[in-house]
């Protein structure tokens, strides 16, 4: 039996119209999530370096980096799929591209080694657990919050006749 490859969520190759599209402009689609992906990398990078840590040190910069990260990218996965109508390339600018290369779960596993190196298993493992934690609880905030938002929003406009 052959493992099923992974399916980049923004195209699903199994869904004829996304395939299409991607065979139509795959150079736009890649150059999106390339400049979004170095915009957010730097951001990330700047921040990093704003707030350094050591190694047996709890990392709070880059937790907060993917906290953040998750939060965000549940606010826009409920815009740019319930609430807006919008170009095809912004979801994957700002999706897999900006918080894609802002988010960085390969710190995460690097940092939690470097915790356990430095003789600090209490604080690797924390680590860990705090931050898939509060990562899903964030995603899941994010989409919540953005859909009740828009929700009012929306009854306020059908309340005022716009």
């Amino acid at each position: 039996m052959v493992a099923e490859r992974p399916v980049d969520p923004d195209v699903d190759l199994r869904v004829p119209e996304q395939r299409r599209e991607f065979r139509r402009d795959p150079w736009e689609t890649l150059a999106a999530i390339a400049v979004g992906g170095a915009i957010g990398a730097l951001s990330r990078y700047e921040l990093s370096h704003a707030f350094p840590y050591g190694p047996g040190d709890f990392p709070w910069v880059v937790f907060w980096i993917n906290v953040t990260g998750c939060l965000l990218i549940g606010v826009l996965m409920v815009l740019v799929t319930e609430t807006w109508q919008v170009h095809r390339l912004i979801r994957p600018f700002l999706g897999v591209g900006v918080l894609g290369g802002f988010t960085t779960f390969s710190t995460y596993a690097v940092d939690i080694q470097r915790t356990v190196d430095a003789d600090a298993p209490r604080v690797a493992l924390a680590y860990l657990a705090l931050t898939l934690v509060t990562a899903l609880v964030a995603t899941l905030a994010g989409m919540r919050l953005t859909r009740a938002v828009t929700r009012r929003a929306e009854r306020r406009a059908g309340e005022s006749g716009e």
